[in-house]
């Protein structure tokens, strides 16, 4: 396996209400990889810490195979990047903004924006506070594909674009990538991922709880049905994510060969979908009713 793009090993920082504590992650050239977590699992501060907007108590973030905490300014120049909600200077025309952008990144290519902007629906000489949400993400996007980049850090970056035009996004990232790129996709529309992301990865409470290829995923995790009957604590333990109702449980579990021998008729074991384990995973007590 080539070298990971990006490699993150103990990546950690202390806030007083929230620690992302010890995260290990590895970004392959190529590939897409999804970050799914509920609200306030870490999936920002994630991100920040990549980008160098947060200061690190401990691990380390290397891009290219080399530490970017000791050459960030070079190495960040290769990655570009999207937040969930872009703020842009609110009486500045698009064009101004672009123009203030681009000296930054001398793999800014100006033809390349002009097509973007047209694609999008954008008129350059609107202003950012006469933009909608989606409208300014569109105009961020616009910023950030018109670069040579290596690594592609979004972060929620569907929020607020409709269906089609999120489908079409999803097809440049694809058709983008090579082997010097990689995209790293933060989102809780799971649907974006279904199908386009190479690799999953799930934060709860600040912790990785799975990171793997979402082949692999399929394969082996299940969701299982059945009724309270079926419960006793050993069964509960051995699930990673429960879910108890008056008239039965559903239930993750990262074994579904496993748990259809187990139950056998008694319950039903579907393929988990990757909305299921956001639900399901994303519990603060998985065994919690």
């Amino acid at each position: 396996m080539p070298e990971p793009i990006l490699h993150l090993r103990g990546l950690t920082k202390r806030f007083k209400a929230f620690t992302l504590d010890g995260v290990n992650l590895a970004v392959q050239p190529g590939t897409m990889m999804g970050l799914l977590g509920p609200n306030g699992s870490g999936k920002t501060t994630l991100i920040k810490a990549i980008l160098g907007l947060v200061h690190l108590d401990n691990g380390t973030v290397n891009f290219q195979g080399r530490d970017l905490t000791k050459d960030g300014p070079e190495l960040r120049r290769r990655i570009a990047y999207v937040a969930d909600e872009p703020k842009f200077t609110p009486g500045a025309r698009l064009s101004t903004l672009k123009d203030v952008y681009a000296p930054f990144y001398p793999d800014f290519n100006e033809g390349h924006w002009k097509g973007l902007m047209a694609d999008f629906g954008l008129d350059p000489r609107k202003k950012g506070k006469e933009l909608s949400l989606g409208q300014r993400t569109r105009f961020a996007l616009t910023l950030a594909l018109s670069r040579d980049w290596e690594l592609l850090a979004l972060d929620e970056p569907t929020t607020g674009l409709d269906p089609v035009f999120r489908r079409e996004l999803l097809q440049r990232f694809s058709q983008r990538l090579d082997e010097r790129r990689a995209i790293l996709f933060s989102t809780h529309i799971t649907s974006d991922l279904e199908g386009s992301a190479d690799y999953v990865t799930f934060l709860r409470n600040g912790q990785v709880v799975l990171s793997d290829t979402q082949d692999n995923v399929k394969e082996r995790w299940g969701l299982v049905k059945g009724g309270l009957d079926l419960l006793d604590e050993k069964v509960r333990r051995a699930f990673q994510g429960l879910r108890e109702t008056p008239h039965g449980f559903e239930a993750l579990t990262d074994n579904a060969a496993g748990a259809r021998d187990h139950f056998g008729e008694k319950a039903l074991v579907e393929r988990a979908s990757l909305e299921d384990m956001l639900v399901l995973l994303g519990r603060s007590n998985p065994h919690a009713a």
